[in-house]
């Protein structure tokens, strides 16, 4: 009985470590789209720099995880719950190496002349970050249906980009002289899409995690 209520205890930790690291990631990609929409080069800074924490953190969870598996040989959702974690943790590392990679295109755009606004931008921002929050609000609470949710909208995010990408290569047509600035525009609104599709990863991951079935297939309507 204290080796089980030690293990839980173990588990506990885990899981505040990851919501630890996500928290780190999550605030680096806010902090990136806002240095990108707004052409903050000073922001964008940051979260470059920023991002050594974040790789830390997932190198400690995932020394902390081998010794879980090691030493407590757990089984059914225990080990699901690791094995889940370590998914979440590859995410949410590329999430911050997304958010590096928005930073750079902000600090290229923000030292040239600014493109016309393009609410669709806002709207593939708004919709990637609602995403990454309700990822790891579904992985805090167990709750799958959130999870599910969160695949669907992929579908959202994954329409928006289109419809960017179309739009700025017909500006770039036009107007000879954005093609540059319109390409590092297109390459940040990929950046946004991944952030939508590691939030999926992570939303699929809290259905491995609650009841032991992959949601790849399944979840997206």
């Amino acid at each position: 009985m204290e080796q089980r209520a030690h293990f839980t205890q173990k588990l506990e930790e885990l899981k505040l470590m990851v919501l630890r690291m996500a928290a780190l990631a999550e605030s680096a990609v806010h902090k990136a789209t806002k240095a990108y929409l707004e052409g903050d080069a000073d922001l964008a800074e940051e979260v470059i720099k920023g991002d050594t924490a974040i790789n830390d953190l997932e190198d400690e969870i995932d020394k902390f995880n081998l010794e879980l598996l090691a030493l407590d040989q757990p089984m059914a959702v225990d080990l699901r719950t690791i094995v889940g974690t370590m998914r979440i943790t590859v995410n949410l590392e590329r999430l911050g190496d997304e958010a590096v990679n928005l930073s750079h295109r902000a600090m290229f755009l923000s030292s040239r002349p600014p493109l016309p606004f393009n609410p669709k931008m806002e709207k593939l921002a708004d919709t990637a970050k609602g995403m990454l929050a309700d990822s790891l609000k579904a992985f805090v609470d167990n709750d799958v249906r959130l999870a599910e949710q969160v695949c669907r909208t992929d579908d959202k995010a994954d329409e928006l980009t289109v419809q960017l990408l179309k739009e700025f290569i017909n500006d770039m047509v036009t107007e000879s002289r954005i093609v540059e600035r319109g390409v590092h525009a297109i390459i940040g609104a990929r950046h946004l899409e991944r952030v939508g599709d590691l939030a999926t990863n992570i939303a699929e991951t809290v259905g491995f995690i609650v009841e032991g079935d992959s949601m790849k297939h399944n979840c997206r309507g």
